[in-house]
């Protein structure tokens, strides 16, 4: 199953979404991959510890193959060949790289669009993909929502986040209709959800009245987040028995 986490607004967890989501499918016994695509490379760093600074090293090396520009071999080889280890067992990571920017302008008038895809369709060895996007509708995101079978879309609760996501499932239909027929929406993750506040509440009560498919299972806020980030652990691993962990444990049953 390949699933992209999406949205084109910054700061609603899409790169602690797609982490922990992860690292609990690779818990689970699924040999799972993360693909970085946000040149940020919070994902990277979440899981890793750390970025990667050789570009032939990461999911650049990918791209720059797709425009014939890289010293090494092409295609599958050179896709596997940048797929890293995590210190989590069966949990693996293909790096972002900030190179990655200057090279979608290339990419774009070449159209390259679909190499992602081709890539992850050959890709073996696989039980889990899950896709981690820049805050924008980007080459790079276009590329994640052609891979992609599934799509998780974050949402911070804020008036601002819900008149973004108007436009982010107009954008995502576009692609489904022009590109990736079998794409759909797995559902809308509630992420830093006060349930004893009024805004939140009403937020998701008229997200759910208009008929979008707000997911069940809702993300806490927690200073506990920020924790594993530092010490680059997902929840499952740093904090097991605290209550996000379980959140993410019950998000993970939900969309499974």
């Amino acid at each position: 199953m390949r699933r992209v986490i999406f949205n084109q607004k910054g700061g609603v967890g899409k790169s602690t979404i797609t982490c922990n989501l992860a690292a609990i499918s690779a818990v689970e016994g699924k040999r799972t991959l993360v693909i970085d695509l946000d040149i940020q490379g919070n994902s990277t760093q979440y899981l890793l510890g750390h970025k990667i600074t050789d570009a032939d090293k990461t999911i650049a090396h990918f791209f720059k193959d797709c425009l014939g520009i890289s010293l090494f071999g092409g295609g599958k080889e050179g896709l596997e060949s940048a797929i890293h280890e995590t210190p989590f067992p069966n949990l693996f990571v293909l790096p972002s790289h900030p190179e990655l920017e200057a090279l979608q302008s290339r990419l774009e008038s070449r159209y390259k669009i679909f190499k992602l895809k081709e890539e992850l369709e050959k890709l073996e060895g696989f039980d889990a993909i899950y896709i981690d996007t820049p805050p924008i509708l980007n080459f790079y995101s276009q590329s994640a929502l052609i891979a992609a079978e599934k799509c998780l879309i974050p949402f911070d609760c804020d008036t601002f986040a819900r008149d973004a996501l108007y436009t982010l499932m107009n954008s995502i239909a576009e692609v489904k209709t022009d590109h990736n027929e079998n794409l759909e929406i797995e559902g809308i993750v509630v992420n830093q959800y006060q349930k004893q506040a009024n805004l939140p509440r009403q937020l998701v009560e008229e997200l759910i009245a208009e008929g979008h498919p707000v997911l069940e299972s809702k993300i806490s806020p927690s200073v506990k987040v920020r924790e594993s980030h530092t010490e680059s652990k997902p929840l499952i691993h740093y904090a097991p028995n605290h209550k996000l962990a379980d959140e993410y444990r019950a998000l993970y049953v939900e969309i499974h």
